[in-house]
């Protein structure tokens, strides 16, 4: 068994296969590199300059805070976590923030995570939104700077979801939607094998038989044909973020048994 699973303290078998919820140089590479023609063909100049100017001031946000990451430890099995809200409504944003901070505490990953997150409707901070494209270049700074064999990504997506994957949304107009053979293609070319992946978002599960491996994890807010819940605007998380994140996790227990406990909660 690898170090990090023992660290961990985790299973693939039997956490991957519950139901309801389920536990299943920098640059960015193809696939989420997509800043391109499809999403800006039918906008005018005048918008077209405006997104484009957007997705340039993220990145280079992102740039400036990845930049700061903390180099592994050679011994040492360091977690790197990326918190993203792949939507612009505020829940989404609020989630990310708090997300990245239990994770990093749990994990014993401050200086060692990045937070991909718009405006939480209550201040205003410099992070770089969670875009398609900022997604593929956090992973892509994480792989620069990870020990593969020894470390350990841990990942944490809080959106809107469809049976087809995770949507990339801004102000409720889906830009772009992330399936699961594009991530796990992208976490592949990258080598983040070692990974604890947690999505929040309806019809999630549809990633677990793809991206759990021997030596990865998925937990997932929904099965591949449910909905999961909590999204309004005015809360703080979404149901499933809540009981894992904000409750379960903030604990001293084993992950399967936090996701136990999660997943009673939500369906209680």
């Amino acid at each position: 068994m690898r170090a990090w699973w023992r660290w961990a303290g985790l299973v693939a078998i039997g956490i991957v296969t519950t139901a309801s919820a389920q536990i299943a140089g920098p640059g960015v590479p193809a696939p989420f590199a997509a800043m391109d023609d499809p999403l800006t063909r039918g906008l005018s100049a005048p918008d077209r300059a405006q997104f484009e100017k957007a997705a340039a001031t993220d990145l280079r946000r992102l740039d400036a805070t990845a930049a700061r990451l903390q180099p592994q430890r050679p011994g040492v099995v360091d977690a790197y976590v990326i918190s993203i809200a792949l939507d612009s409504d505020p829940v989404f944003g609020r989630e990310a923030r708090e997300a990245g901070r239990v994770l990093a505490r749990r994990y014993d990953a401050e200086g060692r995570t990045l937070v991909l997150a718009g405006p939480d409707g209550r201040a205003i901070d410099p992070l770089p939104r969670g875009t398609q494209a900022t997604l593929g270049a956090a992973l892509a700074r994480v792989a620069a700077v990870i020990d593969k064999h020894e470390d350990a990504l841990i990942l944490y997506v809080t959106a809107h979801g469809t049976p087809q994957g995770i949507v990339w949304r801004n102000r409720g107009d889906i830009l772009a939607t992330i399936t699961p053979g594009a991530l796990e293609n992208q976490l592949r070319r990258l080598g983040l094998s070692n990974r604890l992946l947690i999505l929040s978002a309806c019809f999630s599960g549809i990633f677990a038989p793809v991206l759990a491996s021997p030596e990865g994890a998925v937990i997932t807010a929904a099965a591949a044909d449910r909905t999961s819940f909590g999204c309004a605007a005015d809360n703080d998380w979404t149901f499933f973020g809540d009981a894992l994140i904000n409750h379960a996790l903030r604990k001293p227990q084993p992950l399967a048994a936090a996701f136990v406990e999660a997943r009673g909660t939500v369906a209680g």
